[in-house]
């Protein structure tokens, strides 16, 4: 038996052929064609499965299902309640994929939480059973996983940890409206920002004008003492912020990925001395991993949607 594992982005949809153990065979990819309000989405991907099915001479028979990660929250009926991305409104999402591909299940959720159970199955925190994972990229994504399965609420909307208010003083709004959410400080983006808004008080700084997070944290590897400041407030942020969520769920490993996470050691040694600080004493035997699968944490994960 065998199973597939979509990740559907803004750019491309990835795609996973994987044994019944979880195992993958074969990855692939297809462009997002966001035409027409991305309604031909759910025809391309399925079109390119029955063409992998071809190339490995599977039968219908023989495929357990379909897990699928979209950039938006699903809920717990099959439904993606909006993917700004993708053009897409609210439609059972689940029902139209299945319907599309030979009637055989289709599991759907959000792609940071597919991402989690992609480190929690098949990556860095693989035999831990309570996770969370943190993904910080262009934004900050996040994922839950208790006793093995998805957290994902009522609404589809667990696990949105880049939006937990960490400043409430800030003046600035982040994407979502609010404003001092994680996001607007931990993200490659707030971590620049961070560094413009402090610039003119650090005159000797080697940080040009035009940086990326890349920049800030090889100065503060080097020793700049404005790139220092900016990860340490990062570090204090996500700290504060993963506090929260531990002093809630009490998770065994805490993953983080994106790539911010590529900063290493001196992004997690930060993270975890401020989480320590903050967290309830119970809760504080966490293990501070960084993400393996790289972009292939959506594919394995929403494999393992299918079971």
């Amino acid at each position: 038996m065998y199973k597939f594992g979509v990740d559907v982005g803004g750019t491309t949809v990835k795609m996973g052929l994987f044994d019944e153990q979880g195992t993958l065979l074969e990855k692939f990819e297809i462009p997002t064609d966001k035409t027409e309000d991305g309604s031909h989405i759910i025809e391309q991907i399925t079109k390119r499965l029955n063409q992998a099915m071809e190339e490995h001479d599977l039968t219908v028979e023989e495929c357990m299902g379909v897990g699928v990660g979209l950039p938006g929250p699903v809920d717990e009926q099959g439904n993606i309640l909006g993917c700004v991305n993708l053009g897409w409104g609210v439609f059972p999402v689940e029902k139209a994929f299945s319907e599309q591909f030979h009637g055989l299940p289709v599991k759907a959720a959000n792609d940071a939480n597919v991402a989690a159970l992609g480190e929690q199955t098949a990556g860095a925190a693989k035999g831990r059973r309570n996770v969370v994972m943190v993904t910080l990229g262009t934004g900050v994504g996040g994922g839950i996983i208790i006793d093995g399965k998805i957290l994902t609420g009522a609404n589809g909307g667990a696990g949105e940890i880049g939006h937990i208010t960490v400043n409430p003083k800030e003046e600035a709004r982040c994407n979502c409206g609010k404003h001092g959410c994680l996001e607007q400080y931990a993200s490659a983006t707030g971590v620049v920002r961070v560094v413009k808004n402090l610039k003119s008080f650090y005159p000797d700084t080697g940080l040009q004008e035009e940086c990326s997070a890349k920049d800030v944290f090889d100065a503060a590897k080097a020793g700049d003492i404005l790139a220092m400041k900016a990860v340490q407030g990062l570090g204090e942020y996500l700290g504060l912020a993963l506090s929260f969520v531990a002093n809630i769920v009490n998770p065994q490993a805490i993953v983080i990925g994106g790539g911010v996470s590529r900063a290493g050691k001196i992004l997690i040694d930060e993270v975890e001395q401020k989480f320590q600080k903050y967290v309830f004493r119970p809760c504080r035997n966490v293990e501070f991993l960084l993400a393996k699968l790289g972009n292939d944490a959506g594919i394995y994960g929403a494999s393992a949607l299918i079971s």
